[in-house]
């Protein structure tokens, strides 16, 4: 059953910035396009609210790509990278960005979420059960859960046009 697009439509756009920057690293050895992302997935409806959620390091060089961000009408939030006794590195958003899913829903038609991971699929379920938003997904196809896929509404897959959505990409 193909889904309802129209332009009265409200919309927000939570993107797992990490969860897009690794598919487009292993997939293209190319960076995101997140303007394109956002305009592609928001298809001339009205946004709402843009949020990406990155992570901070030590070493700030990252600062660059969250003014780009910011200069593209992206909000950032951010997390500091978390380094355990051993050198193992943890930085994940997956319930921060959850929970401003499920608080902005009620001001939203339609959620779009910006990753390929299967976690979000409980949340996805819940959008659409308890909030009743259309739940939409754009990422990597290759490198996406299936189950989410399956859950959402709509799914654009950014394989089947990577020009569009990486940057400096070259393509074979």
């Amino acid at each position: 059953m193909p889904i309802v697009k129209h332009k009265a439509q409200r919309v927000g756009i939570f993107i797992d910035a990490q969860n897009l920057y690794h598919s487009a690293k292993n997939l293209y050895k190319a960076k995101v396009n997140f303007g394109n992302v956002v305009k592609e997935a928001l298809a001339g409806r009205v946004l709402v609210r843009s949020v990406a959620y990155v992570i901070t390091t030590e070493s700030g060089e990252e600062r660059g790509f969250f003014e780009a961000l910011a200069k593209l009408g992206i909000e950032t939030k951010t997390k500091d990278l978390q380094i355990f006794y051993g050198g193992a590195k943890k930085a994940d958003w997956d319930v921060g960005m959850a929970i401003d899913a499920v608080k902005l829903a009620p001001k939203l038609d339609t959620v779009i979420l910006a990753t390929g991971d299967g976690d979000f699929v409980p949340l996805v379920e819940y959008l659409k059960m308890h909030a009743g938003t259309q739940v939409e997904v754009i990422s990597f196809g290759k490198s996406s859960s299936g189950k989410l896929r399956e859950a959402s509404d709509d799914f654009i897959d950014m394989c089947n046009d990577p020009k569009k959505f990486l940057i400096s990409y070259r393509g074979r």
